[in-house]
This record gives C-alpha cells, sequence and structure tokens, in this order.
C-alpha cells in the first residue's frame, strides 16, 4: 500500500473530526489457495494475503463515543455514525457498522478496557467476492485499538477475538480462517493453518519465480454468509461429527473415510459433507507437500478436484463459477477452483504467465456468451498481513 494511500485516508480522517489521526493501518483481504469449509471442522487451510486492504485512521477517545465513518458506503456521502460502547448489543446492528463496533465489543467482553475511538475506513477488497472484505475490516480495527491501547495481543489473538465479533455480534457462522489470514499472513508465502490449535507454518509460494500466475476471477455475483445456505453447510457437518462420535469432522482420518461413510448409512446429505470436509484436509496436506518439494505445477489438478467436490458433495458452487473453471482449464489452465464461501463471489486460476492472456480472453467471451456480467480478472500475489502504515 502506497503512503499516498495512507496520506488520503489521514487526510479524510482530519476532515471529519478536526484533528490528525494517531496513526493508519491495513489489513489485508485473502485468497484461498486450498482448503474450503474446512475451518469450522477444525481441519487445514492455505490462505494468502492479497495487496488489497482495508485501511483505517483511527484516533482513541475516553468518552465511550465510537464515531465510524466509511469512503465505501453511499459514496463517502455516508455520514459519521456515532455509538456509546457501553450500549453496543450482539446483533442488534445489520449495518456495515456492525464489524467495526463488533471487534469493540469484542475486545470489551474479553477484558479489554477499551474506550471510544473517532475512526475513518476505506477498502479496496472487494466485497462479495470471498475474499474476506468483512474480515480485513475487523483485524484493521483489532489492530489499531491494540496498538493505540497496549493490549500486547499477538495476531492470532486478535483473530480469534474478530472471529468472535463476527460469530456473536454480526451472527455470521464464519470459522478462523479469514480473519487469521488477515492478521498473520506475510509476503511472498501462503499459511499453512491447523485451525484446531492455530499452528502455522509460512510456506514460500513465488509463482512468478517459476513462470506462473495465480488469477482471481470475480465472478461479481454476490453471496451473503450469515444468512442461508451457508449455516445450513456448518450445522449438517457439525450433525455428522456427532454422528460419528468425534469432536469435529477433522477427527476422521482420510484411510478411515470409507468406514465412516458406510457408518452414516443413507444420510446422504450429511455424507456428502463429510466427504467433502475429509478429503479436502487431504488435498491441503498433498499441496503443502508438493510446494515443499518444490513440484508447484502439480497443485493445479488438486485444485480442481477440489473445485468438483465443493461443487458436488459440498454443493456450494453456482453456474459462474462452474463456467470460469471449465473455461481456463480447457483454455490451457493447470488448475482452478471456486475460492471462499461459496454460492457466487470468486475463483482462482493457476497458470503458466504464458497463457495469461488466453485464459482471461476465454473466460471474458465465454461470460458474454453466456449473458452474465462482465468478471473482474487480476493476479493474486502473496502479500503482507495486517500492519500499521504511519
Amino acid at each position: 500500500m502506497s503512503e499516498a494511500v495512507a496520506e488520503a485516508v489521514a487526510e479524510r480522517f482530519r476532515e471529519l473530526y478536526g484533528a490528525d489521526p494517531q496513526g493508519v493501518w491495513a489489513a489485508p483481504g485473502r485468497v484461498n489457495l486450498i482448503g474450503e469449509h474446512t475451518d469450522y471442522n477444525d481441519g487445514f487451510v492455505m490462505p494468502f494475503a492479497l495487496p488489497h486492504t482495508a485501511v483505517a485512521a483511527v484516533s482513541r477517545r475516553d468518552d465511550g463515543v465510537l464515531r465510524l465513518h466509511s469512503a465505501d458506503i453511499e459514496g463517502d456521502a455516508g455520514g459519521v455514525v456515532e455509538l456509546r460502547v457501553d450500549a453496543l448489543e450482539p446483533e442488534s446492528d445489520k449495518n456495515w457498522t456492525a464489524y467495526p463496533a463488533g471487534v469493540v465489543w469484542a475486545l470489551r467482553a474479553a477484558g479489554h478496557e477499551v474506550g471510544g475511538a473517532d475512526i475513518h475506513l476505506s477498502s479496496t477488497v472487494p466485497a462479495g467476492a470471498g475474499l474476506s472484505s468483512s474480515a480485513a475490516l475487523e483485524v484493521v480495527i483489532a489492530l489499531a485499538l491494540n496498538d493505540l491501547h497496549d493490549l500486547g495481543l499477538k495476531g492470532w489473538q486478535l483473530a480469534r477475538l474478530c472471529q468472535r465479533a463476527e460469530n456473536v455480534y454480526v451472527g455470521a457462522p464464519v470459522g478462523i480462517m479469514d480473519q487469521t489470514a488477515s492478521a498473520c499472513c506475510t509476503a511472498g508465502h501462503a499459511l499453512f493453518l491447523d485451525t484446531r490449535d492455530l499452528s502455522q507454518r509460512q510456506i514460500p509460494f513465488d509463482l512468478a519465480a517459476e513462470g506462473m500466475r495465480l488469477l482471481v476471477v470475480d465472478t461479481r455475483v454476490k453471496h451473503e454468509h450469515s444468512s442461508g445456505e451457508y449455516g445450513k453447510r456448518r450445522t449438517g457437518c457439525e450433525k455428522g461429527a456427532a454422528l460419528l462420535g468425534v469432536d469435529a469432522l477433522r477427527d476422521i482420518p482420510y484411510a478411515e473415510l470409507d468406514a465412516a461413510l458406510d457408518r452414516l448409512g443413507d444420510d446422504e446429505e450429511v455424507r456428502r459433507l463429510v466427504r467433502h470436509v475429509v478429503t479436502e484436509d487431504q488435498r491441503v496436506e498433498r499441496v503443502v507437500s508438493l510446494l515443499e518439494s518444490g513440484e508447484t505445477r502439480a497443485i493445479g489438478p488438486v485444485l480442481t478436484e477440489g473445485h468438483a467436490s465443493l461443487r458436488d458433495d459440498f454443493r456450494i458452487s453456482c453456474p459462474e463459477l462452474d463456467l470460469v473453471v471449465d473455461t481456463a482449464r480447457s483454455a490451457g489452465a493447470l488448475g482452478a477452483r471456486m475460492t471462499g464461501g461459496g454460492f457466487g463471489g470468486s475463483a482462482i486460476v493457476l497458470a503458466e504467465v504464458t497463457d495469461v492472456d488466453a485464459i482471461t480472453k476465454a473466460v471474458e467471451e465465454a461470460f458474454a456468451a453466456a449473458g452474465f456480467m462482465a468478471p473482474r480478472v487480476f493476479e493474486a500475489v502473496p502479500s503482507a498481513g495486517a500492519r500499521r502504515v504511519r
């Protein structure tokens, strides 16, 4: 993120609140390379941070007043929203302000003496694209308040609090991956994360050095995590774990999957969910092994396998996502899959650098022929996690 962006956010803060901010912070969105819907099953994930960030200029207040403004709401004409921190209640706010307010609530509920704040936000993370725009918003607020109040919390601790804010205050049943990726990723790496104990390994992931690119194709089909099908999938996974007598589906070894499915009998819906989670955890481990052994191109088919599982077993794809994957593969991609919560959002495409233009053109033409809205295509470069920028 450039100094010019930080200064623009700080200048808007000054216009809104009549004083300089005490600091400016940034937190990125993320792409999940592999490991979808495994995080709330205590499984493995492998995200990396995008260069797209939520940026916040913040000053602390000691009067219990929380003032919030976003450059991204109603063309920067949304106005300042004023709340009292001692009046924050879970699921009381259905607007964008629930995300930053929820973080303040979660910090205070955890016993941290966080008062009010003046906050101005601006984000380049595409909303509704499955790239964790909400997690970026939460993490940037958590990091700013952590610094301003000298709380001394680590990245993984901030991630936990942000997840609680989204689960309880916002009311969205998300796992821990998105917040941890935003808080803990490092540039040039993918994050191999065990969501049970939050142990982490940074896996080098420099595609440019090997003549490859990872494209993000935003279908511009929007989804809503806090209701509907996402919650049904999570409930179904919890049912599967209970029926199998384990704490979470992560506890079903891949080698014992067939036996576990037999034990589930004719409950086909739960069988499909269990099959996806157990095989997806195994796919994450395969990708880690391939990357660590220098066989980066070989991860392509694993990505495509993951999409088939999400489409057929978890049933969270959509025609636009399937069209991206099928078209990209036909145009020479090494592999492709949907990424994120599903029901819209984005797909990722692993490609040789020499094939990028042809794949992009093929996808755009396929969308036009199908009568879909034109997709947004950009390169995903593993970038830095949350940090103070001034």
